[in-house]
């Protein structure tokens, strides 16, 4: 049977996931930010759809739903339930029909927002987790492999079986700031940087006027949601901890918080639920290990593109300033690997010990391997990051844990994709992929 694939469709890493569980479990939920590809993904695997947003005839769609889940079930088979978090009770109806008929890869369902596990805004939330019969698959922006910007000459899988890569790189300093500046966005990929960043923009203006305040009912305060999203993006890429959030979103001159404590913690936790804001845990190499490390997260925006229009700042000013470049390029870098990890089943962390040595990011499976990466914006920077992942090697492999699978120094300008006499290996952000 024909699905609904849209024409033109560019495949995305979530594809291979999704039809690998449609498999095993009765549906799949993917989950990620609003403007993501979710729903056409979706599409692409489906055979019939209904959808909680769609306005048609007053959302009938919607009504259906909340008087009958049951009837908003009903079609061909695998069937999309695009947005289903607008009617919360939509997911104890599709656990009940994979229950009731244990067939596997029966629905699809989509949601740019995870409700809380309580009554809200007059509306039931889910009583069941779905474990056991749904499958949850995270999705993002689109990365550079995706949008055909990448060879992927490097393979994150490859650098975990001791493959090496080699390529070269394209791309100049303004390239970098461009890719920043317009992000992951599938409608931005034949926009130039300055139409695409009002995407962004627009993102920011729904987050802080709607999202925040229909994820669970609760109205906050929107100049207070704009300061936090504006230090959020001044602290990217940083250990930045909440103390700083808090002194970073006073006004100037303000001799009192703009944000207290609670307040904080409660829009942090709203702005995770809207997968506006992701957390990227640090990594401790071992529960028995000698090496004690810092518990701070880093603080990852769904986008580098949404850091930069928080910030106001173009392409032009985005050279002038390379400290600034040097943050959102390692955000890029970040939210691509999230994505080339998660396909094989990896986790990205950082890491960061009690003296200071440190690894912009690490990659692990479960099996326990790991690769160390370093982020750096120019090929000047390259030896010195180098330096730093052998230190941190050596560190760990002395204190018995076991040697990383690779050393990843991923480079923005400059650079050469390759493997160096010292085992580190070389990649440009265009040859880095799956």
């Amino acid at each position: 049977m024909k699905t609904l694939e849209i024409a033109n469709y560019i495949p995305r890493i979530a594809d291979e996931e999704i039809s690998e569980l449609m498999k095993v479990f009765g549906a799949v939920v993917i989950e990620g930010p609003k403007w993501c590809g979710k729903t056409t993904t979706a599409k692409s695997h489906a055979l019939s759809e209904t959808s909680m947003a769609d306005p048609h005839n007053d959302f009938q769609a919607r009504r259906i739903a909340e008087l009958d889940p049951a009837l908003a079930l009903e079609g061909p088979r695998l069937r999309l339930i695009d947005e289903w978090q607008d009617v919360p009770k939509l997911w104890d109806a599709v656990r009940y029909e994979c229950d009731k008929a244990p067939d596997r890869g029966q629905f699809i369902l989509t949601g740019s927002s995870s409700p809380k596990k309580r009554k809200t805004a007059g509306k039931e939330q889910p009583k069941h987790s779905g474990a056991g019969r749904m499958a949850r698959v995270p999705m993002g922006t689109m990365t550079q492999q995706e949008m055909g910007r990448s060879s992927g000459a490097v393979s994150i899988r490859g650098l975990f079986k001791g493959e090496a890569g080699k390529g070269l790189s394209e791309l100049s300093l303004k390239d970098v700031a461009s890719l920043v500046v317009k992000g992951g966005w599938p409608a931005a990929i034949d926009l130039p940087p300055d139409a695409a960043a009002r995407i962004a923009r627009g993102y920011l203006q729904a987050v802080i006027e709607e999202d925040i305040h229909e994820v669970d009912g609760v109205e906050r305060d929107k100049d207070k949601v704009r300061k936090l999203i504006a230090s959020l993006a001044r602290n990217e890429s940083t250990l930045a901890s909440n103390k700083t959030l808090m002194r970073d979103a006073r006004d100037p001159g303000a001799t009192e918080e703009a944000l207290t404590a609670p307040t904080l913690n409660e829009y942090l936790d709203a702005l995770r639920r809207l997968y506006f804001v992701q957390d990227i845990l640090p990594w401790a190499p071992s529960v028995r290990s000698s090496v004690r490390i810092r518990s701070a997260v880093k603080r990852h925006l769904a986008d580098p593109s949404l850091a930069a229009a928080s910030l106001g700042v173009s392409v032009e000013a985005l050279i002038q300033d390379l400290e600034t470049l040097g943050f959102l390029f390692e955000s890029l870098v970040a939210h691509d690997l999230i994505a080339y990890a998660g396909a094989m089943g990896a986790q990205v962390r950082h890491y960061h010990d009690d003296k200071d040595l440190e690894a912009d990011l690490v990659l692990e499976v479960d099996d326990g391997s790991w690769v160390p990466v370093e982020v750096k914006l120019g090929a000047s920077q390259v030896d010195a990051a180098a330096k730093n992942l052998l230190a941190v090697k050596d560190k760990l492999e002395r204190a018995g844990y076991r040697p990383p699978s690779a050393l990843l120094v991923v480079v923005g300008v400059g650079g050469i994709a390759t493997k160096r006499d010292d085992g580190v290996q070389v990649a440009t952000l265009d040859t880095l992929g799956i």
